[in-house]
């Protein structure tokens, strides 16, 4: 699992943010994007494949997929994205080994309620978030990485 660089939760997936501070920091050759309803979308494919810097190569998978890539074995070092930690808990529930997650962007809306400044997670999403850390999964908010690391447990 050493080439999974980083798996983030940011419900903006590529943008900005993530391709300024991230891809700077991390010397990653791969987003992979783990997301369903992207998966099935081939207008989003393009759209988020075209937002990557030169260079770096974007795969988008269903949930399935994403964690049939992580248990194979990542080619090459790569950043994982998914909108919500459900995806996550998804994925290491199939069984992939995901040893540490990081949130940026969860927008409140709906029943999300605020984790920590701008950042919003509903009952569901909690509860996901406190399964990883049962399950010795690092859990950490950090929206860029000049940000100062807030871990998660100590919020819920």
């Amino acid at each position: 699992m050493e080439q999974l660089l980083l798996a983030r939760v940011d419900d903006r997936l590529i943008h900005g943010q993530v391709m300024t501070a991230w891809m700077k920091l991390l010397p990653a050759k791969e987003i992979l994007i783990a997301d369903d309803k992207v998966a099935k979308d081939p207008f989003m494919t393009q759209v988020l494949t075209m937002a990557a810097p030169g260079g770096v190569k974007v795969k988008v998978y269903s949930v399935e997929e994403a964690a049939k890539a992580l248990k194979d074995g990542l080619k090459v070092p790569s950043i994982m994205l998914a909108k919500t930690p459900l995806t996550y808990e998804k994925i290491v529930d199939l069984g992939a080994h995901i040893p540490a997650i990081n949130i940026g962007g969860m927008g409140i809306s709906g029943e999300r309620k605020t984790l920590y400044k701008n950042i919003a997670a509903d009952p569901q999403e909690r509860d996901a978030i406190r399964k990883f850390l049962d399950q010795g999964i690092q859990v950490k908010i950090q929206v860029i990485p000049a940000d100062k690391v807030v871990d998660v447990a100590g919020l819920l």
